[in-house]
């Protein structure tokens, strides 16, 4: 196993030196700079980063605020763990490094021992949220997986098939309404396809902050009432989606309820028309053709209000604050639930940057009700 690495920054040789004799002496690699200007020539100079830095506050050229922070200007070096040596009552200096993420502290004088507990927690600290990165990471990857496995070859299963079926229509001698359910079938199967690609640029636009920066000059007065009737179109206009959860020659219906007055609201109209969609195609994934699913708007003198209701299975309550994960499905392996389990994240990112909130009511067996929050006041 890799010896850990320390950097030691201080200006009083004397005690630089007791400390590198001290964590040498417990099979400590030690790295030494006498300031802090020093120290962030020998950061650049070699590729191997320390595990954790010791380092003093009051010294020439650099202090020690200083320097921590431009070592949280490089990405790589974010993570590294702080320890600072402050003089005895001190307690400013204490404060201010609180403020710039530093919990560590070691007063002058110090004994060894107490130098060596801090260096050895603040090790095993990172390693076990390096540890819990890595299981998180994994998980990620393995969401990823299941989708890209389950989500993409069942469509991409359809259209192969339904084309191949498309290129043997003279020699068969397919009907035309055979042809047709075939051209159907391809279709389907390719708009599964453009809308899971779509969600997943969606995720990456608001990862990346692409999302906001779009937002930010495209945001405009707009009518709710637009957005609304752009959503359901795009949801309930849509034969792929109908086939998709429903039984040949049924029909999903969606009922509108406007509570007038409808003030303008400061938008993006196709990042709010995609949360709106999300929920009803989410609503109609969950429910039965022979429920009609719900959407209303209403505003009182601070918020605009839009809600989505069906009558599906509803959410058990101990998944409702984890529903908002993406590539969250309920027993999955269970239901067999179709889609990516993105589109609560997507929603839930949107309402959030409109300066929103988005909120679930749900019983068991009876169906949930989506609720978007939309401040009226929050305009730049």
């Amino acid at each position: 196993m890799a010896r850990a690495r320390v950097l030691v920054v201080e200006d009083d040789t004397h005690l630089l030196g007791g400390i590198r004799d001290i964590l040498e002496m417990y099979d400590y690699s030690v790295v030494t700079a006498e300031n802090g200007a020093e120290a962030l020539q020998l950061l650049r100079a070699h590729p191997q980063q320390p595990d954790i830095i010791v380092s003093d506050i009051m010294m020439p050229e650099m202090d020690g605020f200083q320097f921590l922070q431009e070592v949280r200007k490089v990405d790589d070096w974010v993570t590294i763990p702080f320890i600072f040596l402050t003089a005895k009552g001190e307690r400013g200096d204490i404060l201010r490094g609180r403020k710039l993420g530093v919990d560590v502290y070691l007063t002058k004088p110090f004994d060894p021992e107490d130098l060596l507990v801090a260096v050895r927690a603040r090790l095993e600290r990172k390693e076990q949220f390096e540890k819990a990165k890595s299981r998180e990471i994994e998980e990620i990857k393995q969401d990823i997986l299941s989708v890209l496995n389950h989500e993409f070859r069942t469509p991409l299963t359809l259209i192969v098939a339904y084309a191949d079926m498309v290129k043997e229509y003279e020699q068969a001698q397919i009907s035309d309404n055979d042809l047709s359910t075939f051209i159907r079938g391809v279709s389907a199967g390719a708009n599964r396809l453009r809308r899971l690609v779509e969600n997943f640029i969606l995720l990456v636009e608001l990862d990346s902050g692409e999302m906001q920066q779009n937002f930010s000059w495209r945001k405009r007065d707009v009518n709710i009432l637009d957005i609304i009737e752009a959503a359901k179109q795009q949801v309930f206009d849509d034969a792929s989606i109908v086939q998709e959860y429903a039984a040949e020659g049924a029909a999903y219906t969606c009922e509108l309820e406007i509570v007038e007055p409808l003030p303008a609201i400061e938008a993006d109209r196709e990042y709010l028309t995609v949360a709106i969609r999300e929920l009803l195609h989410n609503a109609v994934k969950f429910s039965q053709p022979d429920r009609p699913i719900e959407i209303g708007v209403r505003a009182d003198s601070n918020a605009l209000y839009i809600w989505v209701s069906d009558h599906g299975r509803g959410i058990p309550q101990e998944h409702i604050d984890k529903i908002w994960q993406r590539f969250y499905q309920i027993d999955r392996k269970y239901h067999e639930d179709q889609g990516g389990g993105v589109g609560l994240a997507i929603a839930k990112g949107v309402v959030e940057m409109h300066g929103g909130s988005i909120h679930v009511e749900s019983i068991e067996g009876e169906g949930s009700t989506f609720t978007i929050q939309l401040p009226l006041q929050a305009r730049s």
